[in-house]
C-alpha cells in the first residue's frame, strides 16, 4: 500500500470511529471493522463525494493529533451499517451457541440508533440474514447457495447507499466482495465450526475432517471457485466510473483479497485481522 494510501485509510479509519460514537453510541467503538473502512473508501469514491481530513485529537490519542476523515452522510451510513451486522452477528452466536447475550446487552442501544438512522439498511440486513439463516439450519450442502444471501445483501446496501450512483456492475461488484466475506469467514473457521459442530459450507459439501484435508482434496475447485469471484470482481472493476484515485480500492479488491485467500488456504497464522467481524 503506498503512503498516501496509508493516510487516507487510517484517517477513514478514525473517522468511522468516531462518527460509530456519535451515531450509535460509545459502546458501539469497539466492534470498528478494517472491513467497513474500506467499504467507506470505495463508496466515498464511487459516489463522487471527498474526503476532508483534519488533525485532531482523540481518546486514545490525546496528546498528538491524528489525520481523521470528518463525518459526512456515507460514514454516518457505513457507522450504522457496522452496528447493525454487529449485532446481527451477536444474536446468531446467542442462537447458535447460547452465548453472547452479555456482550450484545452492551450493543443494544447502539443498534436501537443506527435502526432509526437507516431503518432501510436495517430491513435489508434482516432479511437476507433471515434466509440465510434458513439455509444454515436446512444444512445447505451448496457452498455457493450458502454464500448468495450475504452477497445479495451487500448489493443491495450498496444500492440503498449509493442512491443515483448504483449501477448493475456497484452491484455486481459489492455482490462479489459480500460472497468472498462469507466464503473466507468460512474457511478459516472450518476447524472450529466442526469442533462446535456448527454449519459450515464446506464441511457440508465435502464431509472432510480438517481443513487441511479438504484443501488437499479439493484444492483445484476452491482454487477456482475463488478466482471466479476475483475475475469478476476485475470486471466490474473496470465498468465502474472512480471520481478520484483508486489506488487504495484496486489494491485491496486486486491484490488484497487473493492475498488473504491464500494465507487462510495454507492455514497460515495472522491470516484475517484480529477485529474483522465474522458474518457466517
Amino acid at each position: 500500500m503506498y503512503v498516501k494510501d496509508g493516510v487516507l485509510y487510517k484517517a477513514l479509519y478514525c473517522g468511522l470511529c468516531k462518527s460509530i460514537g456519535k451515531n450509535c453510541g460509545q459502546m458501539a467503538r469497539f466492534a470498528l471493522s478494517y472491513d467497513m473502512t474500506f467499504l467507506s473508501a470505495l463508496l466515498h469514491n464511487i459516489k463522487n463525494t471527498d474526503v476532508k481530513i483534519e488533525k485532531k485529537h482523540c481518546v486514545l490519542h490525546p496528546i498528538v493529533k491524528r489525520p481523521i476523515a470528518e463525518d459526512d452522510e456515507i460514514t454516518r451510513s457505513v457507522a450504522c451499517l457496522n452496528t447493525l451486522l454487529t449485532y446481527y452477528k451477536l444474536t446468531d452466536d446467542i442462537e447458535d451457541e447460547g452465548k453472547g447475550r452479555f456482550t450484545r446487552s452492551f450493543f443494544r442501544k447502539g443498534f436501537k440508533r443506527a435502526s432509526s438512522i437507516h431503518a432501510a439498511s436495517a430491513k435489508i440486513i434482516l432479511k437476507y440474514l433471515e434466509k440465510l439463516s434458513m439455509l444454515e439450519k436446512n444444512g445447505c450442502e451448496s457452498f455457493d447457495m450458502a454464500a448468495d444471501p450475504f452477497g445479495s445483501m451487500m448489493a443491495e446496501l450498496s444500492d440503498e447507499c449509493l442512491g443515483d450512483y448504483r449501477t448493475e456492475k456497484t452491484h455486481d461488484l459489492f455482490y462479489g466482495i459480500g460472497k468472498w466475506v462469507y466464503l473466507i469467514d468460512a474457511l478459516d473457521d472450518y476447524d472450529k465450526d466442526l469442533k462446535k459442530k456448527n454449519y459450515n459450507p464446506f464441511y457440508a459439501a465435502y464431509k472432510n475432517e480438517s481443513r487441511a484435508e479438504m484443501v488437499e482434496k479439493n484444492g483445484e475447485e476452491l482454487d477456482f471457485l475463488f478466482k471466479s469471484i476475483f475475475a469478476q470482481n476485475a470486471e466490474n472493476l473496470k465498468a465502474i466510473r472512480f471520481y478520484f484515485n483508486h489506488d487504495l480500492t484496486d489494491n485491496i479488491i486486486l491484490r488484497g483479497l487473493p492475498a488473504a485467500t491464500r494465507r487462510v488456504l495454507c492455514g497460515c497464522k495472522d491470516k484475517i485481522k484480529p477485529n474483522k467481524i465474522k458474518y457466517k
